[in-house]
């Protein structure tokens, strides 16, 4: 019986340390893999991703959604972070894209817009700084930005060809030198055109909230510009509701609804 019980005690004890060495592994590959992720990135962008809350985290996120108060009616949008399949609800029309086709129903005809061109917009600067983490995008220097005399260093994006709607768009992203948070946007936009653009918009990022250790935009406020100098404060839109999750929406939440258009690319 003494041998018995010395031969399972010994099982139990190597299972134990088996567990242990395989559980070593694991966070030494985790550790490898966040390393790898930071390296891939410049050093400043990377500071930025921290500051925010770690790409690593943001990465375990799944689902984002959040609502937009407009005067005809709030706005709620809600995106897969991993497909970027997208729906949009408002009170007036709905459009979304399913991975494959973009849809709007709008039987009433309230909707002036192009959807193509509104699908992941404002999704793309609410979920600065963390999609500049993105494949396809090219990291280069930029000219300081100075406002209400402090300076932000910045970082310029683009884009390989064929990457998103509008390859050619660029992205100036600058950020407080104290905190590496960011602080302004700089965009163009070419859709249509197929053109570069050096009419860069600016919209300033000065209002945070922390959502499950991610710091994420409560408001953003849009600039106006003069000769390419930021001036004062144009418009906010602000973020209510926000929320993120680990879980994926149904397939079918995304679907393409019967009585939906389905919107071709021109």
């Amino acid at each position: 019986m003494n041998r018995l019980l010395c031969i399972m005690a010994l099982v139990v004890l190597v299972g134990c340390k088996e567990e242990a060495t395989s559980a070593k592994k694991e966070v030494k590959i985790m550790e490898n893999v966040v390393t790898e992720a930071k390296n891939n990135y410049p050093e400043a962008i990377a500071k930025i991703f921290e500051a925010h809350g770690g790409l690593a985290l943001w990465k375990e996120q799944r689902t984002l959604s959040y609502t937009m108060p407009k005067p005809t009616g709030n706005e709620t949008q809600t995106i897969d972070l991993y497909t970027r399949q997208e729906k949009i609800l408002t009170p007036d029309f709905s459009m979304g894209f399913n991975g494959k086709d973009f849809w709007l129903v709008d039987e009433q005809k309230m909707y002036k817009g192009d959807p193509i061109f509104y699908h992941n917009l404002m999704f793309y600067f609410y979920a600065m700084p963390f999609v500049l983490a993105d494949d396809g995008i090219r990291y280069s220097a930029t000219e300081n930005l100075e406002y209400d005399g402090k300076t932000y260093p910045g970082i310029r994006i683009s884009y390989d060809d064929g990457v998103g709607v509008s390859s050619k768009d660029e992205y100036f992203i600058h950020y407080d030198a104290d905190t590496n948070q960011m602080r302004w946007l700089g965009y163009t936009v070419t859709y249509r055109s197929g053109e570069r653009s050096d009419n860069i918009r600016w919209i300033r990022y000065n209002d945070w909230q922390n959502l499950n250790g991610l710091v994420v935009p409560k408001s953003m406020t849009w600039h106006k510009v003069e000769e390419g100098k930021i001036m004062e404060a144009a418009s906010t839109r602000y973020f209510e509701n926000v929320l993120l999750s680990k879980a994926a929406k149904a397939v079918s939440f995304y679907e393409v609804p019967a009585n939906a258009e389905i919107i071709k690319k021109e």
